[in-house]
């Protein structure tokens, strides 16, 4: 079913037989209508991307800085993810109360905010900066995700014949896959230009330039998306209007929590950005320490990232495909064991061009599992999806949290960064395993 914007709510009201829209002319303006929304988010992602993954090639910058240790420096992960928690909690009040314009444009702004201010003083300043784009992060990730994978499945054709109603419903779940990763992929050329122009413009000193030029970005676009036709808010009849026949979407929680779906979904939305946001975040330091070189490698630690980022967005952009041929269940398996073996490759590989092999392995074989993941949710759940998703996107913002400061605890700790990336290698290799069994 599509969703149809607020302001379109009563054709009824009509009186003359001319005013009134056929059902094919309706059908277009709402399809017309969902291809604005889809664009916008899309666009809306390239500058999270960049901010979500900031602090990797960011790090050794501010390393030398602040005069940071590892863990004072896994701190800044921990402050960026648990603002996003704070933010995804909002997003849940927004999105059931107010719709998604709210949560989007209060998250474009904070995102500016936080950016701007990033370098302009001391480490405690950087620290609330962080906070705010944290924040502002929490409530556009989880509202952007959720809102092409409601509108998705239903922007790619004005038909809606009963006849084909079977056809529809078995190809639902790779459509909304298909959104999502196409979403995703946006959100990868963010991360990849974050990497590339951090690397070049801190080496032309012109860094504030760069961190100014994505807070004015982020301004404009909240501007031309305030007017925009979003969903409005589900009010219960619209939950169960839009919710499938024998789906659990209106179940009371104490029935929720009984499912080993659910907590099945806990696990992968802590795991997987845990896993990705770790690799992603100390690949660039991980490098400049590599070998006996280390010292000399410092200089293109900021460019390590890229190489993580720019598989995982080719991935994405591949996604599209691969679901057509092949099952999300054996794209899930196969993601997951290569992952595993990427992280692998990388922190066993003595030579620089190993870790890079590494990287790239990892990005590619990750990059279609969390669009797959928020499908799977968006579909088994419905519009109900808006309530349940913020408890799964508030996992996936303690996972990257969580993880990438338990790297720097253990790194500090044990000396050797090689022994805290361990970690984000044994989460994946548990999704893996979960993925071999049907749920």
């Amino acid at each position: 079913m599509l969703n149809v914007p607020h302001s379109w709510g009563h054709p009824l009201r009509m009186t003359s037989p001319r005013a009134e829209l056929s059902p094919s002319s309706w059908n277009r303006s709402s399809s017309s209508s969902n291809r604005k929304l889809i664009l916008a988010g899309q666009i809306a992602f390239l500058p999270t991307g960049i901010l979500q993954t900031l602090l990797g090639p960011m790090l050794p910058i501010l390393i030398a800085r602040w005069a940071l240790n590892d863990t004072q420096a896994g701190n800044l992960f921990l402050v960026q993810f648990l603002a996003s928690l704070a933010g995804v909690q909002l997003s849940r009040l927004l999105l059931t109360r107010w719709g998604y314009r709210p949560a989007f444009l209060w998250g474009l702004l904070l995102m500016a905010c936080g950016v701007s201010t990033l370098l302009l003083g001391s480490s405690a300043l950087g620290m609330a900066a962080v906070a705010a784009y944290g924040l502002g992060l929490g409530l556009v990730v989880p509202s952007d995700n959720l809102l092409i994978a409601e509108i998705g499945s239903g922007s790619s054709s004005d038909s809606g014949a009963a006849s084909q109603a079977a056809s529809q419903a078995s190809s639902e779940g790779s459509s909304r896959a298909s959104a999502v990763s196409l979403l995703n992929f946006f959100w990868g050329v963010g991360a990849v230009f974050c990497s590339l122009m951090v690397a070049w413009t801190a080496a032309h000193k012109l860094l504030p330039l760069f961190l100014g030029s994505v807070a004015l970005f982020l301004l404009l676009l909240a501007f031309a998306m305030r007017n925009l036709p979003f969903p409005a808010a589900a009010t219960s009849s619209a939950k169960s209007a839009a919710t499938p026949e024998g789906s659990s979407s209106s179940s009371s929680w104490p029935e929720l929590v009984k499912s080993p779906a659910i907590w099945i979904f806990a696990a992968i939305f802590f795991l997987y950005p845990g896993a990705e946001t770790a690799v992603g975040g100390w690949i660039g330091s991980y490098a400049s320490r590599l070998g006996p070189r280390g010292a000399s490698m410092a200089s293109i630690a900021p460019l390590m990232p890229a190489f993580f980022w720019t598989a995982l967005t080719v991935g994405r952009a591949l996604g599209t495909v691969f679901l057509r041929h092949f099952s999300e269940r054996s794209v899930l398996r196969a993601g997951y064991g290569a992952g595993a073996a990427g992280i692998g490759l990388m922190l066993w590989a003595p030579t620089l061009a190993g870790v890079i092999g590494g990287a790239l392995i990892t990005g590619l074989s990750f990059a279609t599992l969390y669009p797959i993941t928020v499908a799977r949710l968006s579909q088994r759940f419905g519009v109900a999806a808006r309530s349940i998703g913020a408890v799964m996107f508030s996992l996936a913002a303690v996972g990257p949290a969580v993880m990438p400061w338990m790297v720097g605890v253990i790194s500090h700790s044990t000396g050797s960064l090689r022994a805290g990336l361990l970690l984000p290698l044994g989460a994946t290799v548990i999704l893996f395993l979960v993925h071999l069994f049907e749920w």
